[in-house]
């Protein structure tokens, strides 16, 4: 438990410790991260992805101590009619949905809706007879066990939960293949009793694996409140930070400006997917309104929500969580004990918090995703990608609609343009050494 004490109190401290630009000739300060230099290493970055054909077009905008430090946009939303990668251009930012509703789910825990570790079952009784998975008997039928612990919703915030997300294991994915929760014709209601009907992977808590966990906040959400949760995530986060552009479903009048999908072939070549399946989720309204992703957004209206987690919960005298609450979401929530994490560590030192990653270390190599201890992150399935940097008072936003998901090409990159070249951190036993001083390019 000592590393989650650890970064619980760094976390602390960092939130204790902590417009548009008007224009391009506004000199930096002396400790700013975005200096002309860094605006060059970005532009030449996003520029030279678009040269060499690896995207049809990217975008990115970083704010720093409440300014608009950097924006630029590359390429086309639309290679093939010639549209313009632009501000306005809406994107699928996919699990960059999770955090949104993870902020919905804590507007109710600061009523004292409920609390992390209350079980699900004391609002959801569809979740009251779980069984665990232990593998498959001579003839193909599954082998159970009785739960050790009941699900929390601390488990749901954190991805512990157990609830089966691969098509690989025996038996148990043929079930959740069958049963289908995340079908677009369920509801939110249909979804949660069909989980709750399935055996779990694991038992809760033992193991961080990423899955629907976020899908049953919103089924949360909705059964906790007593409102659709479409309308309550509208009604608590994203009318009040003034985000009209992030929906799930894209009207005819705004569709010129819905950025295409493209693949990446083996050939190194782009492929334009069709309407009829990247957009099937926002061309039309669907019974399921999924908490674990489907949202649009663009980039101010998504940098509007960073910028209110980097205020601790308020953006422009709106406040949407208080700043305890920011801090509990970005602290991490992973006991040393959970040791199967899945692919969590290829995102660099990092834990988990309440629907984001917690960097609890500085990277250790210049081969690891750059960042500084405090940050939260998350990012998105077409290869979006934001993150919340304390320390600084920053945040960035990368938008880009490129499959397959494709972090180092992208993500390290953007993130090494932000910060400057690795840089060893110091030894916090040598003298001047500080907390702040665990990052890199600072």
């Amino acid at each position: 438990m000592k590393k989650y004490l650890f970064t619980t109190v760094c976390t602390a401290l960092l939130f204790a410790c902590k417009g548009p630009a008007e224009n391009a000739s506004n000199s930096p300060s002396a400790d700013a991260v975005v200096t002309p230099g860094t605006t060059a290493r970005i532009d030449s970055l996003l520029q030279d992805m678009v040269a060499r054909g690896q995207v049809a077009g990217i975008s990115a905008l970083v704010y720093e101590k409440g300014q608009e430090a950097y924006f630029g946009a590359y390429g086309y939303a639309d290679r093939e009619d010639s549209i313009p990668m632009a501000r306005n251009t809406i994107v699928q930012i996919y699990s960059m949905t999770k955090p949104i509703t993870g902020t919905a789910l804590m507007t109710l825990y600061e009523t004292g809706a409920f609390q992390l570790d209350d079980p699900l079952t004391k609002y959801a009784p569809e979740f009251g007879d779980m069984q665990v998975y232990t593998g498959v008997d001579g003839k193909g039928r599954m082998l159970l066990e009785p739960v050790d612990r009941p699900i929390t919703i601390r488990d749901i915030t954190r991805h512990t939960t157990g609830f089966p997300n691969r098509p690989d294991i025996p038996g148990l994915s043929e079930a959740l293949a069958a049963s289908d929760p995340l079908n677009r014709e369920n509801t939110l209601q249909e979804l949660g009793a069909k989980f709750g009907a399935l055996p779990l992977w694991f038992q809760p808590g033992s193991q961080w694996e990423y899955g629907p966990s976020v899908d049953v906040q919103a089924f949360m959400v909705e059964r906790i409140s007593g409102q659709p949760y479409g309308e309550y995530v509208r009604e608590k986060v994203l009318d009040p930070l003034g985000m009209e552009e992030t929906r799930y479903y894209v009207p005819e009048e705004d569709r010129g400006r819905f950025s295409a999908m493209y693949r990446l072939e083996e050939d190194a070549t782009l492929t334009q997917l069709p309407d009829s399946t990247a957009k099937i989720e926002q061309l039309q309204r669907w019974p399921l309104t999924r908490g674990g992703w489907g949202l649009t957004s663009t980039l101010d209206d998504y940098m509007r929500f960073t910028r209110m987690l980097l205020g601790r919960g308020t953006l422009d005298s709106t406040t949407i969580l208080r700043p305890e609450t920011v801090q509990l979401m970005a602290t991490n929530h992973l006991p040393d004990s959970v040791e199967e994490r899945s692919w969590l560590p290829s995102k660099g030192s990092v834990g988990f918090g309440i629907d984001f990653a917690v960097r609890v270390a500085p990277p250790a190599n210049a081969e690891e995703n750059n960042g500084v201890v405090g940050e939260f992150f998350w990012d998105g399935a077409a290869s979006t990608l934001f993150w919340i940097d304390p320390v600084n008072e920053l945040s960035a936003v990368l938008f880009v609609q490129l499959f397959p998901y494709d972090p180092v090409r992208l993500h390290k990159k953007f993130r090494d343009a932000v910060y400057g070249p690795y840089k060893p951190a110091p030894d916090p036993d040598s003298p001047g050494s500080t907390a702040a001083e665990t990052g890199q390019g600072l």
